[in-house]
């Protein structure tokens, strides 16, 4: 992906410590160089505690996603907390500078489809920490991997992700770490839409088989909204070669098959929640062939 020198989001917040950071470690940039439906479902107010959705690895790893609700998944204070810097400028230091670029990206293109349905579109945050930091949603911790929490609106992500996502998952390459970003975001398309306030809301009444089931199809949306940016990148001449094969690589090896055959040799269908490596795979592609999130209906039908 073509990155580089170009324009970088203002909605960064920077909680990395000095020390135990990104800085002074090696880029980690990976290859050469890194209109919208609801389901159906009307919007409504975020349930008690919130929910957070979203964690890549944090199941695979056998936590919890929703001890993120109270806080039990890290105790005591983070040794960052909710303290933020300034970004550091452009040029010096890669990861941020990428990150910034792709969130810009993203911002770019929803910005664009929200007016185009005569809606307005408010970025999200993304919060880049070191191990562990405050959230709306309680503690972030990096080892449940990036996600969303619809309390505060806002993505975390411990960058050392990336290097567990190229070296545990086999998912290297700047633009399967552009697609974690870009999916991260799509759930937040999806609190704007009242996708997620509705899950929210349904799961309180489900059985943790069904709630599972709901959760894949809220995820495969996210992941055709990746798709649909990763399209939108394209069209604006910003793709290298290699890019969507490396997207798609990233889809396959985080499929919730993929992982639980991997960590722990069996294959439990009725506990996924995000999908199989198949099903990822094919929702990132649709929403890239086509580059319209009103294809990207994950609630209606089989998926």
């Amino acid at each position: 992906m073509k990155w580089r020198g170009r324009k970088r989001s203002s909605n960064i917040e920077d909680r990395r410590g000095a020390s135990g950071g990104m800085f002074g470690r090696s880029s980690g940039l990976g290859g050469s160089g890194f209109r919208i439906p609801t389901g159906g479902r009307a919007g409504g107010g975020l349930g008690i505690g919130a929910i957070v959705i979203i964690l890549i690895i944090g199941m695979a790893l056998g936590i919890n996603p929703l001890s993120l609700l109270d806080g039990s998944l890290g105790t005591g204070t983070s040794g960052n907390g909710s303290v933020s810097r300034p970004l550091p400028e452009a040029g010096e230091d890669d990861l941020a500078d990428f990150v910034g670029v792709v969130v810009q990206d993203t911002e770019d293109l929803w910005t664009e489809v929200f007016v185009e349905n005569g809606m307005t579109y408010v970025p999200a945050t993304v919060v880049l920490f070191t191990d562990m930091s405050q959230s709306g949603c309680g503690m972030a911790d990096a080892r449940t991997g990036p996600f969303y929490c619809p309390a505060d609106q806002s993505v975390y992500i411990d960058l050392a992700f990336y290097e567990t996502l190229r070296s545990q998952f086999g998912a290297p390459g700047d633009f399967a770490q552009a697609y974690v970003i870009a999916h991260e975001i799509g759930h937040h398309v999806q609190n704007l839409t009242g996708v997620l306030p509705e899950y929210s809301r349904a799961i309180q009444s489900m059985s943790q088989e069904e709630a599972n089931a709901y959760s894949v199809r809220i995820e495969l949306q996210a992941d055709c909204y990746a798709g649909v940016w990763a399209n939108y990148v394209g069209e604006e001449n910003l793709l290298e070669s290699g890019d969507i094969e490396e997207a798609i690589n990233a889809a396959e090896q985080i499929g919730d098959d993929a992982i639980q055959s991997r960590t722990q040799g069996v294959v439990v269908p009725k506990t996924f929640t995000h999908g199989t490596s198949a099903q990822r795979q094919e929702w990132f592609e649709r929403g890239y062939s086509g580059g319209d999130p009103g294809q990207c209906d994950t609630f209606s039908g089989a998926i």
